[in-house]
């Protein structure tokens, strides 16, 4: 199957040089186009991704994940690309389940399809798991609907429909805050079960900040449901 030119790929990527290059080249098999944000990784990442065969943008300091998709959607959006799949440079989204999000956007080109995180039969971490399912149902009640797995960057996104909901959040706070005015605004969210990787607990590498970043979720829907962003 040749790779897609009508949706291209979008990495946001901060010191993942030892796994960006996996990435890229799984996610080009797939879309045509793949951009990979370097948000000021300093470590190689960049020039990984470049080898691999991905078009570089890079922030001159970190800014967080937030910003680096919106810096990757308005490029997507000055070159006339339609639709946007996101994931992340970790290795965790498998490039082999792309497929299963493309085809639910060409079902419903206008929704924001999410990648909902298949974790039975992982080693998650009991606060871990505690925390997403607390999460997800606290968000479900404040969009006054359903929403997919609110803590998954594997999505598609259209384009311009998701610009122009503003969202503000620049860190891990920015994929929850377009979920919540994306059902505010009555955007179809579409969610599709696909298989991810988890390596072993001890293994694992997060810049999720867990006190600043669940703080910066919390502001944020703050705003939201105050309706002043």
């Amino acid at each position: 199957m040749e790779p897609r030119a009508d949706v291209a790929a979008l990495i946001p990527a901060y010191r993942a040089a030892g796994t960006i290059g996996g990435v890229v080249e799984g996610t080009r098999r797939h879309c045509g186009r793949v951009i990979v944000v370097d948000d000021g990784s300093g470590d190689g990442t960049a020039e990984r991704a470049v080898a691999a065969g991905a078009d570089v943008i890079r922030h001159p300091a970190n800014a967080g994940k937030g910003a680096a998709i919106a810096t990757g959607l308005r490029a997507f959006a000055e070159a006339g690309v339609e639709r946007a799949l996101t994931l992340d440079a970790d290795g965790q989204h498998l490039p082999t389940e792309i497929p299963v999000l493309l085809a639910a956007s060409d079902a419903e080109p206008t929704a924001l399809v999410v990648g909902v995180r298949k974790k039975e039969g992982h080693p998650i971490a009991v606060l871990n798991r505690f925390g997403n399912w607390i999460a997800d149902r606290l968000l479900r009640a404040i969009a006054g609907r359903a929403l997919p797995d609110t803590q998954s960057g594997f999505r598609v996104y259209p384009v311009r429909a998701t610009l122009a909901l503003d969202v503000r959040g620049t860190r891990y706070d920015f994929e929850t805050e377009v979920l919540l005015r994306a059902a505010r605004r009555g955007m179809p969210l579409v969610g599709v079960p696909v298989e991810v990787y988890y390596p072993p607990v001890a293994e694992r590498v997060s810049h999720f900040r867990r006190g600043r970043d669940t703080l910066r979720i919390v502001e944020t829907v703050l705003r939201v449901l105050a309706r002043t962003g």
